[in-house]
């Protein structure tokens, strides 16, 4: 049962992330590309607002003990930039540049009926295929962090 009020809540949250995504048409192949060239600069101004928002949010969250929408513990994790954050930044760059959209933004295109964001799709999953060949992890995390069943949730 808290598998299906998890999966829920998550088609929710996605579902009106992916509308506003459609809203702004960031699912747009021209809409980034001219974001990329600094043509449209209201990209960057609402990629900016979402994440001081969000940012604010989670920080004030934190600090006032509030919980998850499932009842759990939230605690914001920090580290120090590495190598690899900068080498995986750049290749998310570059894929971003030559595609014209990232993960969420390609379910928006298919959902909208673009083929190309099948492709895109596609390339994603061989993405993380190669990432998980070079390294393979057998735990949850980004390779830093790591959850263990009895901590509280991460964001």
């Amino acid at each position: 049962m808290k598998a299906r009020k998890e999966n829920g809540v998550g088609l929710v949250f996605g579902a009106c992330f992916g509308a506003l995504l459609a809203a702004a048409n960031l699912h747009e192949y021209d809409t980034i590309h001219a974001m990329l060239r600094f043509d449209e600069l209201d990209v960057y101004g609402l990629m900016a607002s979402a994440v001081f928002v969000a940012g604010g949010l989670l920080w004030w969250f934190e600090r006032r003990k509030v919980g998850t929408v499932l009842n759990g513990k939230l605690y914001l994790q920090r580290s120090k930039p590495k190598r690899h954050h900068i080498t995986g930044g750049a290749l998310f760059g570059i894929g971003w540049a030559i595609a014209g959209t990232c993960p969420a933004p390609a379910l928006v295109m298919i959902s909208s009926g673009a083929t190309f964001g099948l492709v895109a799709l596609a390339g994603i999953f061989v993405g993380i295929y190669l990432r998980d060949r070079k390294s393979p992890q057998n735990d949850y995390g980004d390779g830093e962090h790591h959850i263990v069943p009895e901590s509280p949730v991460s964001v």
